[in-house]
């Protein structure tokens, strides 16, 4: 039996797209093989590849001077990419909102300046800080946050003013909301929270950004190398990108990405209700900057936590473990979460309040 899968990722993955992935195992079309064991370079794994692009585009509004990039080594990768591609006066500002974009300008320290404008590390990244322009570095050549925050539950609403390229990490949030690509100059998304398994990343970069590398960037970690040969420069993760393919698919029958971020919305606001009416559970994140991805909550008794946290695993709801940093519990409710599982997880809250305060 499925159970309902809260993990922040890997995350579970549209039934249908399992399912069909699953008739499709053995022989992909009439290939007579598996797409796991067909050249990259072939006709069938050409149109797979070229299909997911175009539904990318389509799904996500990209205008025509982005490259659409599949790439490998994570999101954590891009850590490094996106100093060593678009710093040419090696300069950065980042805002540092959780471990990830904590981690990022870490990376980026290796080869460029990095302004930290602004933290939440003093709330345990329970918020999003508010900017003031003046620590803005006036030669900086980028402006980087990520979007929204998977350990601490977190989400930008405004963008920052900045007139430097903005650069954003959407991993957790990729095709979960309405986002206007033509505002920021990079985005990228590890797959396996919204968009697929483990094992691609896609990223976004305007055309303007690509060939100007710093020297000595290691040529797998050149956009442009990467752009001129279609993601094709040396093997791609070619049945991660198909089983991508499948679930852009899938995004496109469910009426596209405004149509499953007014779903998000109502998932993410019926466990947000019940949080903030409830006398056990309580939210860690402040109102104003909550995720509709991932919502962190507590008891407030790390002992009333793993009772919970083991009696929700016994009836069918997993990977609800907070990240230890937060502690308590975590449910990322990613696209791919039907409403169901919500309605039955906030049902279950309410038994396990009404049976322990």
């Amino acid at each position: 039996m499925r159970v309902y899968n809260f993990s922040a990722g890997p995350s579970m993955l549209p039934l249908e797209v399992l399912k069909r992935a699953q008739d499709e195992m053995t022989e992909y079309g009439k290939s007579g093989m598996s797409v796991m064991e067909m050249s990259h370079r072939s006709k069938d794994y050409d149109d797979i590849i070229k299909n997911a692009e175009a539904l990318v585009r389509e799904l996500m509004n990209v205008p025509d001077n982005y490259k659409v990039l599949f790439l490998q080594g994570g999101a954590s990768s891009q850590f490094a990419m996106v100093p060593m591609n678009l710093a040419r006066n090696k300069k950065a500002d980042y805002v540092i909102t959780g471990q990830w974009a904590k981690k990022a300008a870490q990376e980026a320290e290796k080869y460029i300046e990095v302004n930290r404008v602004a933290s939440s590390a003093d709330k345990t990244f329970s918020y999003i800080p508010k900017l003031d322009p003046a620590s803005f570095s006036k030669d900086a050549d980028y402006f980087y946050i990520c979007y929204n925050n998977t350990i601490y539950g977190t989400r930008y609403t405004l963008l920052p003013e900045t007139d430097a390229v903005l650069v954003a990490d959407i991993s957790s949030c990729v095709m979960s909301e309405v986002i206007d690509v033509s505002k920021f100059g990079l985005l990228f998304a590890g797959a396996q929270k919204n968009l697929g398994p483990a094992g691609v990343t896609l990223v976004i970069v305007r055309d303007d950004l690509i060939g100007n590398c710093l020297p000595g960037t290691p040529t797998m970690f050149d956009y442009e190398i990467h752009a001129k040969n279609d993601s094709l420069y040396n093997t791609p993760p070619t049945y991660a990108i198909y089983v991508l393919k499948l679930v852009l698919e899938w995004v496109k029958e469910q009426g596209g990405v405004a149509a499953l971020q007014k779903i998000n919305e109502k998932k993410a606001k019926m466990l947000y209700d019940f949080l903030d009416s409830s006398k056990l559970f309580k939210g860690t994140v402040v109102p104003e900057d909550r995720s509709l991805m991932n919502i962190p909550f507590v008891t407030g008794n790390d002992e009333l936590d793993a009772k919970f946290v083991k009696e929700a695993k016994e009836a069918g709801f997993v990977n609800l473990k907070g990240h230890r940093t937060v502690g308590g519990m975590r449910a990322s409710i990613y696209n791919a979460m039907p409403v169901e599982g919500v309605e039955k997880l906030v049902r279950f809250m309410k038994k396990f309040e009404a049976e322990n305060i």
